[in-house]
């Protein structure tokens, strides 16, 4: 099934609707309250990267206090309701932002800030748990992706209204206060559409004490295999995301010489390029979990960002720039290419890193794994505001700070994937098996994702089994004679010569991994004592077909 035909289900409608109105309604208010300081108030440029940097940490700070709690409340309770609940917060937080827009109090609207903060505390949980629940294993990657679609374009649309509203004269505050306020009430409208969505764990005993509930939280979502670089991948991102979004209105003004108007043509060309990839991800997955798109995007990443900085490192000579009189400055069509690659680059990164957390958690500890991942996510936005500030106020530019942050990307993610080789792994499968040549599947929905698992295989050489790798939903370790080759030696193949070899395959299966095993003579011992299942490679109507089957399933042993 096509991915936006789940724009006409109401098990996925009602929910895209309302975190999309969630979403659009943080940043044109965020917005709003931005160009208001940046265009109106004509705080100095030292100022202004203090305001900018200082509502960030305000935002992201309920994160650090109330995730651990959000991931429980999120656990115990039917999710739909609790997503009815928040909206109704949001409301509230929209009408005391229309007081301090008609007050021009920063003061104020900081504090609406750190509500919103909050209200996205409660949300993200659910948000990201609700969709395993509603959705098919083939449908995640592509919900998934309307997610970050949906979400990327609400961004755009509410950072250029927020941005455009306060910016009309005499009643700029009174326009921007009605739309963030009536978006707050669609939100809520929107939610009462929301099927219900049982607790996955409603006996769960609450643990009212946050500092020992985050601890408790991290030590499991960081100490958890499958997960814990995801988390931290999905984290980066957030620390990438936020320097360059936080830094955008300064960048536009002093090196880009723009107005309001080339800011909103920055923001639309990062939030269509994320929303591009996000949608993307799904054809190029062949709608299934894919790790090997990561790679790709974090490479991506790396080099718009640094072509970013080469293409503008030093300030403007004109100022106050519309965006058509931008676009005919030399560069600026350069510039305007990078934001737009570094927005698909970032949809192929953020969308298999999600899929895999929603994939890999167990369901009964899925949101608690999303508050986790939240706290985390919110440490590396702090660390992303400090950066920024203090590298702006040790004199480094904007475009330097841009090119480092790109840079950075590409150690962390050299990092990252020394840690889970299975990334680098898909890559090149992806690369040389399903990206050339057609290849489908039958019975992986089946498998189970946690604990061990004993594939056999069937007459496979090496090129069957880095096929089957290409497709597997969890990480599988081949098991073979002499295994050569990087793609082998980049799954932690197995070598089955020997008399210890099945003590070595035993080993890990005991560590609760997958093996692909490929030697016959040691099937028998091994599954007596693990679950097993059969698995087929051949070629059939101009296509590799991949079949998994219960190794007692008399089907599979007909096959």
């Amino acid at each position: 099934m096509s991915q936006f035909r789940l724009l006409a289900t109401r098990r996925f409608a009602p929910f895209f609707v309302t975190q999309a109105l969630g979403a659009f309604n943080d940043n044109a208010f965020r917005y709003a309250m931005i160009g208001m300081a940046t265009f109106q108030m004509a705080l100095s440029q030292g100022a202004l990267a203090t305001y900018t940097n200082a509502a960030l940490a305000l935002f992201i700070a309920p994160f650090f206090l109330f995730s651990a709690s959000a991931g429980q409340i999120a656990e115990r309770f039917e999710k739909a309701r609790l997503v009815r609940l928040v909206k109704l917060l949001e409301i509230a937080a929209m009408a005391l932002a229309a007081v301090g827009f008609y007050l021009h109090s920063l003061g104020l609207l900081l504090a609406v800030l750190a509500l919103m903060g909050l209200h996205s505390t409660l949300f993200g949980p659910i948000k990201y748990a609700i969709l395993p629940q509603v959705l098919a294993e083939d449908e995640l990657v592509g919900g998934n992706g309307l997610v970050e679609t949906g979400t990327s374009l609400s961004i755009l649309i509410g950072s250029v209204a927020g941005n455009t509203l306060i910016a009309v004269p005499r009643i700029g505050p009174l326009l921007a206060s009605a739309a963030v306020l009536g978006v707050a009430l669609a939100g809520y409208l929107a939610s009462r559409g929301m099927p219900p969505a049982p607790a996955t764990a409603p006996n769960l005993r609450f643990n009212p004490n946050p500092l020992s509930e985050t601890w408790r939280v991290l030590r499991y979502t960081l100490g958890h295999r499958g997960v814990c670089v995801p988390v931290l991948g999905i984290s980066w991102f957030w620390f990438v995301g936020a320097t360059l979004t936080t830094q955008l209105p300064l960048y536009t003004r002093v090196y880009l010489g723009g107005s309001e108007s080339v800011l909103t043509l920055a923001l639309t060309l990062f939030s269509i390029g994320v929303g591009v990839g996000s949608l993307l991800c799904e054809r190029a997955s062949g709608r299934r979990l894919e790790p090997g798109l990561v790679p790709l995007g974090a490479l991506g990443l790396t080099l718009a960002g640094v072509d970013l900085y080469l293409a503008r490192p030093h300030a403007a000579l004109h100022g106050h720039l519309g965006w058509l009189a931008f676009l005919a400055e030399p560069g600026a069509w350069r510039i305007a290419v990078d934001l737009s690659l570094m927005g698909t680059a970032a949809g192929f990164y953020i969308v298999p890193l999600f899929a895999m957390l929603q994939a890999r958690a167990e369901r009964s500890h899925l949101s608690r794994v999303i508050a986790g991942t939240n706290i985390v996510n919110a440490l590396f936005m702090v660390l992303a505001a400090a950066f920024g500030l203090a590298m702006l106020h040790a004199g480094v530019s904007v475009p330097a700070l841009f090119l480092a942050v790109a840079l950075g990307n590409a150690l962390v993610s050299v990092t990252l994937f020394a840690a889970q080789r299975e990334f680098v792994l898909r890559a090149l499968t992806w690369l040389g098996f399903r990206w050339r040549e057609p290849l489908r599947s039958e019975g992986l929905e089946s498998l189970p994702m946690h604990g061990a698992l004993l594939l056999v295989g069937e007459a496979m050489d090496a090129a069957d089994v880095c096929r089957a790798l290409a497709l597997m939903p969890r990480p599988v370790r081949p098991a073979c004679q002499q295994p050569r080759g990087a793609l082998l030696g980049l799954a932690g193949a197995v070598d089955t010569c020997g008399r210890s070899a099945s003590q070595r395959i035993t080993t890990v299966l005991a560590r609760g991994e997958a093996v692909l095993l490929a030697d016959a003579d040691l099937t028998a011992a091994l599954c007596a004592t693990t679950p097993c299942w059969r698995v087929q490679v051949n070629r059939e109507d101009g296509a590799w077909q991949l079949r998994v089957r219960r190794l007692d399933d008399p089907v599979g042993q007909h096959q």
